[in-house]
């Protein structure tokens, strides 16, 4: 059993900032890669931002300089630093990762559920 779970969202103001984390529980034996979707309602879910396990970062464009992922490698955490937060963000976010459960098993893809940000003046 693996768990995925986001957090932190909310409401914020135009040019505020959030921070979503994503806590991934259970037997992890090696992470391989997170990232961070966004889906709004009548659009597919978009990737926003990649963290892999050597540590190389996706930004998609238009949240190039505002957001940041990171990852807490002993607590399983994947962080996403939001700022300058526009109402174009306003969404569900949604951590997607890939971690192998044991060494002779391939790895596996998880979602977790969701959470809102709503960005309003």
């Amino acid at each position: 059993q693996v768990n995925v779970v986001e957090s932190g969202g909310g409401l914020v103001h135009p040019a505020g900032s959030l921070r979503l984390s994503c806590a991934i529980s259970g037997d992890i034996f090696k992470f391989l890669s997170a990232s961070w979707y966004r889906q709004t309602p009548g659009n597919q879910r978009e990737p926003v931002a990649t963290i892999h396990a050597d540590d190389n970062k996706y930004y998609q464009d238009y949240v190039k300089g505002r957001f940041t992922i990171s990852r807490d490698n002993a607590e399983n955490m994947v962080y996403l630093q939001m700022n300058n937060l526009s109402p174009d963000d306003t969404a569900v976010y949604f951590c997607h990762t890939i971690v192998q459960t044991f060494p002779t098993t391939p790895p596996r893809a998880l979602w977790g559920q969701g959470t809102q940000v709503t960005v309003v003046s």
